[in-house]
């Protein structure tokens, strides 16, 4: 939900497959390929450019989980090796060692330094802490590191129960809740602590706390830490304000004073400022945010401001597109970032002369993670029949090499579904993108069913990145659209707020105008067209099936039936809150024609629910008061509670497996013959 939210053509032919080349091949993919496909994320370079360490991620099939290690390799992609268990690596500033975090003593993640010499010595544990550290980063002159961690504060409520009988079993002492935010999807019920940010020596110690107070400094966790160069102080962002829990889409930049940890507030605007990086001078801040206002969403701009937070300025304030992962060119002349447009991802250059350009086109998405000072960028690049592997270039003469092929022996082979690119016209003449997979075998004389695949947020993308769930539907013989209706980001300001108010119900017209763009095609069974989505995806499914009856079957995922009792129930209640223009007990009648549960007395698609029983965004009840709802009306439904899941029923690699034929099997079940 909100956030809280080319290349030539020749190049493009060069590095992936095409779909003329992927035609050749015989196999089809399998659901059981998906245990051996692996993740490649966040590689970092040396400082000298000699050097890339990197993520990669396997399925552990026996423990049902993800594993994630640290591969290194020669900047050129040549002597790939293991090198550690562990993730987030950073190098050093003189590239000497990496910084990471990995399972450690007395629990949980620490912060481990690892000497990259040719001889790779064992690493040292540096961190002892009882809380996981994140968001850690090397002083620039290497002989320290700062990181944030979780600071816990005493409960102050003085109630003294009498003495226990000896022996004796009582109940656990209750949860005592005063906070407004006290939970977190995929972290659970919060405890009483605060995050703040310490400092701890790069050959170990104990670590030194900077901040303190009832808040949260380097705001989210895994949120950027940037120090100056003169190793003085280090720039966060958060919201520092006695009522910080209750400001709606704010934040500030702040430094803290290395030597004694006084805090300065650098911004002032309302509105949300953050992810600051401070220029190699030490004499400028780059940062990304924008000015408050009720819009529905807005995208962030690139600014920059003096070290003392005087004269804020714009970059890029025509480009309408949000600045991510910023980098500072060596000569500290412009900032380099990542942005999303139209379904693809590449990297940019703000100039502080004004100049805004492209660095790299292409029909990928391509997410830049590192540039070393000789203006070689590494990051990972995905396309529709690739999965996401390591490449680097120039930034100077930005033409992609690939460095890994972790999934290219296990795909060698597989024919994969054509991806086509459709764009069509809706309501009020709206432009939206969608993209079609056909089957492999594709027959256009042939009719297929139809899944239609909604995403969440509202405020999401769809993208050109390859996907192995849609391609796994194909192979089984079903044409997979999926669309960026009205509200999806990467199309501008305009156009993801355009639902302010009236979701889901303008981004509903869209996709069924995107339906009836491949209708007209004639290869769609339209006796056989299906529907699914989790969490924002969830909410446009049920909504569907409350609006028309051409699906033969649909799946609401992870889905918000009730706006009213949502509401409160949610670990994002700021956003529940601001959903509508009034609060719920202002106009309780607002927020539900808005939700789907008022026209369940309209449904008669069979409608499968499924959630995870840990869901703190979407929380379970709100799928049973829509399954309660069609079961009392007699509307074919089925509840799937997936274990061990909270927002989503794919982050257990057994329960992706789980999904897909979940999915399946239901709209096979009430397919029309």
């Amino acid at each position: 939900m909100r956030r809280i939210a080319g290349f030539s053509l020749l190049l493009a032919v060069a590095l992936w497959p095409s779909p003329a080349r992927a035609q050749v091949q015989s196999r089809k993919l399998t659901l059981d390929m998906h245990l051996d496909m692996q993740e490649v994320q966040d590689p970092q370079i040396s400082p000298d450019g000699k050097q890339i360490v990197y993520s990669r991620r396997i399925i552990d099939k026996l423990n049902d989980k993800w594993d994630t290690s640290l591969w290194v390799m020669n900047g050129d992609g040549s002597r790939q090796r293991f090198l550690v268990k562990g993730s987030s690596a950073r190098w050093s500033p003189d590239g000497t060692r990496i910084a990471y975090l990995a399972e450690g003593e007395p629990k949980g993640m620490q912060i481990f330094v690892r000497w990259m010499d040719q001889n790779e010595e064992n690493a040292t544990q540096i961190t002892h802490t009882d809380h996981p550290p994140a968001s850690i980063a090397w002083a620039p002159d290497g002989k320290s590191i700062a990181f944030t961690m979780l600071v816990p504060v005493k409960n102050a409520w003085n109630v003294k129960m009498p003495a226990r009988p000896e022996g004796a079993k009582w109940t656990a002492d209750p949860r005592i809740v005063e906070r407004f935010v006290f939970r977190v999807d995929r972290q659970g019920f919060l405890e009483d602590a605060f995050r703040h940010i310490f400092v701890v020596s790069a050959t170990g110690g104990a670590p030194r706390q900077l901040t303190s107070g009832n808040f949260n400094d380097g705001g989210e966790l895994g949120a950027l830490l940037s120090w100056t160069p003169d190793g003085k102080e280090i720039l966060f962002s958060g919201l520092r304000q006695e009522d910080w829990e209750y400001a709606w889409d704010e934040s500030e930049v702040y430094a803290a004073r290395v030597d004694d940890g006084a805090v300065r507030q650098l911004t002032h605007r309302k509105g949300p400022d953050q992810g600051p990086k401070v220029s190699p001078d030490g004499k400028l801040v780059a940062y990304t945010g924008y000015d408050a206002s009720d819009n529905e969403y807005t995208d962030s701009m690139l600014y920059v401001m003096n070290i003392d937070g005087s004269n804020p300025r714009v970059l890029t304030p025509k480009l309408d597109r949000s600045p991510v992962g910023l980098e500072w060119a060596a000569d500290g002349s412009g900032i380099y970032f990542n942005t999303d447009d139209r379904g693809t991802r590449n990297l940019w250059l703000a100039s502080l002369a004004g100049d805004v350009r492209q660095i790299t086109e292409g029909n990928h998405m391509l997410t830049v993670s590192s540039i070393s000072r000789d203006g070689t960028a590494v990051g990972t690049l995905a396309s529709s029949y690739k999965p996401a592997d390591v490449v680097s270039f120039d930034v100077r003469s930005p033409q992609p090499r690939q460095l890994t092929f972790v999934n290219d022996d296990l795909l060698r082979g597989v024919k994969l579904g054509e991806v086509e690119q459709i764009w069509y016209t809706s309501l009020d003449n709206l432009r939206v993108q969608g993209w079609i997979i056909k089957p492999p075998d594709f027959d256009p004389k042939k009719k297929y069913p139809l899944m239609l695949s909604i995403h969440g947020g509202p405020n999401g993308m769809y993208n050109v990145a390859f996907n192995f769930g849609w391609q796994e539907h194909a192979a089984n013989g079903y044409v997979v659209l999926y669309t960026n209706p009205r509200g999806s980001t990467g199309y501008g300001t305009a156009f993801a707020n355009a639902i302010k108010n009236d979701y889901p119900d303008k981004d509903y017209d869209d996709l069924m105008k995107g339906v009836d763009e491949v209708v007209a095609k004639g290869y769609v069974d339209t006796r056989n067209m299906f529907v699914y989505g989790c969490s924002g995806g969830g909410v446009l499914t049920s909504w569907t099936v409350g609006h028309t009856d051409r699906f033969a079957a649909a799946s609401a995922n992870c889905p918000v039936i009730d706006w009213l009792s949502f509401d409160g129930a949610t670990d994002i209640n700021l956003w529940a809150y601001h959903r509508f223009d009034k609060l719920p007990w202002e106009d309780p009648l607002l927020l539900w024609r808005h939700s789907s549960i008022a026209y369940v007395d309209k449904v008669k698609t069979p409608t499968m629910l499924m959630t995870g029983v840990l869901d703190m965004r979407t929380p379970i009840p709100q799928t049973e008061e829509f399954y309660e709802a069609l079961k009392l009306r007699h509307v074919p439904t089925a509840m799937v509670r997936f274990n061990d899941e909270y927002h989503g029923t794919t982050s257990k690699p057994s329960n992706f497996l789980r999904t897909q034929l979940y999915l399946r099997y239901w709209f096979e079940k009430y397919s029309r013959k």
